[in-house]
């Protein structure tokens, strides 16, 4: 691929110098720059392109019209209609920081796509058949909006339409009152609870002879109704005060009164005030819905769960659009047709065993790393921090939706007449901010960075709700602090009001200490060196755990047990242990191992805090606690403190293993001769009377052949 960047002060609007830029600007074929790139600069750009061969653009360019000017450049050339990048230079950067920071900040964000564009996955799509049947729950305006297009049902919910100021001619009627609406897009069954049957022929003579509060359109008792000799009067028999239930099939459900089974809304069921954009939405996905996949899966590496028994839950707890369930207790299945791109459940998963597409890790990793490094094409440094370009460097991990939008509103009113500014953040573009985890935050600071920010929505979001990160946060602080670097992370939502937002991050800004870790010296691999690993790189476990490692590099921790790391975990082992294997074998990362000896053996590198072999144990010996211990890490042990296994393990239970009296051969821990014989003794005593031990003392081959032959014969 052959990238050519190109650098517009946008007729000076912009105070960016596009000298300094064009030097800050790294691994592409050419950089070139216009004051005004879009008109005067479009011919020597053209120029470019032919005589560096190139393949791909990235250009300083905000603007739709621009945008789309250079757009008919790609047309022109026979380039990818997609073969353009576009940063903004503008509201994000020039508008709202002086000279230097924007010049600086420039050349950092050209880095960045470029770095970000060679991590790009190739498209994938995915597709969900549906019909065109609705259900909609006691709002005849909204039923009336989709029936031109849909095949409408509106399920009367204890109201009455007669009078209804809609036109309902092409709108069917259910009636009763919803019990429960259950299923997912495509396959949605409303359950309806009512006190006339369907041998209803709407004669009325209920609605005229009836209580007030029986409804005409469609007929309906209600709950209240008083019996009587009045039920007599229906010709069909279609009263039943004790009422009936009934359940029907839609394909999409719009229930404004209804509370979402899942907190930021499940694909097909609209729940909550309903306007134009719900309209929108239902006939978007009338007939199925074709959309890119935004998830890659492997689980083989899940931790969910193994033998009936409950692992970890994260996916699942994280998913806030009801797209991850639990079919069974020991699985985990992902609608990715209701999936919307948050990143929730990835950065929860400590396995990697669910991943996003784009951006993924490694892309964001890059982008990252690529805005840590102000170094200069001659290999010099373009700035020198403390005296000009950006002094303070924080990461900013940005949602691309309602965070984007305001920040490049703040950036509009810093131009017109507004005093706005705020220190020079440098942004990573999310889908959500659900997309960060722990690892993203401490890749970030390894990587360099004085700070991390989650610039979100705050109680807008339209997947997590109010303050998603807060406990994200919290967590990080703690484990930063533990490093012995202090707190370091925040989160941010930008308001309609430009002044907290500026303020807040003013604040945080002032508040932050040079990092002890260089910039732009670290490059992520996602892995840690265990050959015996199966998970793919930039899994959250390996990526946080060789982030650490970094940052150790520079830094004397304050604790050894470095608190908020919820991807790593301690075992404790009581003397209840007996050495049953279930351990070992629900253990899906193989972070639990039992000797020939009767010992067991923890690795904490491997270990993610699943929880399973706790929720598996039959003796209920073993106790996970949260936390990421260094002192177990291989390269903190002595040879005298590792068994043979190697460094990265360690003894957390020493036993004993019962060896049988005839072969010789250990065949389980005397813990479990014990209890078994304190069980079962004096029901099994004298099985075998020629014996000359006990039948617990046997391994179960010897044990038979000892029963079989009758005593000790040979």
């Amino acid at each position: 691929m052959n990238v050519g960047a190109f650098v517009c002060s946008c007729g000076g609007s912009c105070d960016v110098d596009l000298e300094t830029a064009r030097d800050g600007v790294r691994d592409v074929e050419v950089v070139a720059s216009s004051e005004l790139l879009c008109r005067d600069g479009l011919p020597a750009m053209e120029k470019v392109v032919d005589e560096y061969d190139l393949d791909q653009l990235v250009v300083t360019a905000p603007d739709a019209g621009c945008q789309a000017t250079f757009d008919d450049v790609l047309d022109r050339k026979g380039l990818h209609p997609d073969a353009a990048a576009y940063v903004d230079h503008r509201e994000s950067a020039a508008w709202v920081h002086d000279a230097a920071e924007a010049t600086d900040k420039t050349a950092r964000l050209l880095n960045a796509e470029v770095a970000g564009l060679k991590e790009e996955p190739v498209s994938r799509t995915i597709e969900r058949d549906a019909g065109d049947s609705v259900a909609v729950v006691g709002d005849p305006e909204t039923a009336a909006a989709l029936s031109d297009s849909a095949d409408v049902t509106l399920v009367a919910d204890g109201e009455e339409y007669a009078g209804a100021d809609a036109d309902l001619d092409d709108v069917a009627f259910a009636r009763g009152e919803v019990v429960a609406v259950e299923g997912s897009f495509g396959d949605f069954e409303v359950t309806l609870a009512s006190r006339v049957t369907e041998d209803c022929i709407s004669c009325l003579d209920c609605v005229r002879e009836g209580p007030e509060g029986v409804t005409a359109r469609p007929v309906q008792i209600p709950a209240d109704a008083p019996d009587g000799e009045w039920t007599d009067v229906c010709p069909t028999d279609a009263i039943d005060l004790d009422g009936v239930t009934r359940t029907l099939a839609f394909d999409q459900v719009v229930y404004p009164g209804g509370t979402a089974p899942a907190r930021g809304g499940q694909m097909g069921f609209y729940t909550g005030p309903v306007d134009a954009g719900t309209v929108a939405a239902v006939e978007s996905l009338l007939g199925g819905v074709e959309k890119p996949a935004h998830l890659d899966l492997d689980m083989e590496v899940c931790a969910a769960g193994a033998s009936s028994q409950e692992g970890c839950t994260a996916c699942v707890d994280a998913c806030p659009h009801e797209a991850v369930s639990r079919p069974a207790i020991d699985e985990v299945e992902f609608d990715l047709a209701a999936c919307q791109d948050c990143g929730a459940c990835t950065s929860a998963c400590p396995t990697g065993a669910t991943r996003l597409r784009d951006p993924s890790n490694e892309r964001i990793a890059r982008e990252v790393e690529a805005l840590l490094t102000s170094e200069a094409d001659d290999g010099g440094w373009l700035f020198s921090r403390g005296t000009d370009g950006i002094e303070t460097e924080v990461v900013a991990f940005v949602c691309s939706e309602r965070a984007a939008d305001r920040l490049r509103e703040y950036g509009r009113r810093a131009r017109r007449d507004d005093d706005i500014s705020y220190p020079p953040i440098l942004p990573v573009r999310v889908n959500c901010t659900d997309t960060v985890g722990e690892a993203h935050v401490m890749h970030a600071l390894a990587a360099g960075a004085d700070g991390v920010a989650v610039v979100g929505c705050g109680d807008s979001c339209l997947h997590s709700g109010p303050d998603p990160k807060a406990e994200l946060v919290e967590r990080l602080d703690r484990a930063t602090a533990d490093l012995g670097l202090g707190e370091r992370v925040t989160f941010l939502a930008p308001g309609p009001s430009p002044e907290p937002f500026c303020a807040d991050l003013e604040s945080f800004v002032d508040g932050l200490e040079d990092s002890p870790i260089p910039s732009g010296e670290h490059e992520a691999t996602g892995t840690i060196d265990d050959p015996d690993r199966e998970n793919d790189p930039f899994d959250s476990h390996a990526w946080t755990l060789e982030s650490v490692r970094a940052l150790l590099e520079h830094v004397e921790p304050e604790r050894e047990v470095i608190r908020g790391l919820k991807d790593f975990g301690l075992m404790e082992v009581s003397d209840a242990c007996n050495l049953t294997p279930t351990c070992t074998n629900l253990c899906p990362t193989g972070a639990i191992q039992r000797t020939d000896d009767g010992d067991l053996l923890f690795n904490h590198e491997r270990c993610v805090n699943c929880e399973l072999c706790e929720e598996g144990c039959p003796e209920t010996a073993i106790t996970m606690r949260q936390g990421l211990d260094l002192s177990l890490l291989p390269e903190n042990r002595t040879a005298e403190e590792a068994p043979e296994q190697g460094p990265a393990w360690s003894r957390v239970y020493e036993g004993e293993m019962a060896e049988c009296v005839r072969c010789g051969d250990p065949f389980t821990s005397q813990g479990s001769v014990d209890k078994v014989r304190a069980e079962v003794g004096d029901v099994v005593e004298g099985i075998a009377p020629d014996a000359s031990h006990s039948v617990f003392e046997y391994c179960g081959d010897c044990r038979s052949r000892l029963l079989f032959e009758g005593g000790e014969k040979r």
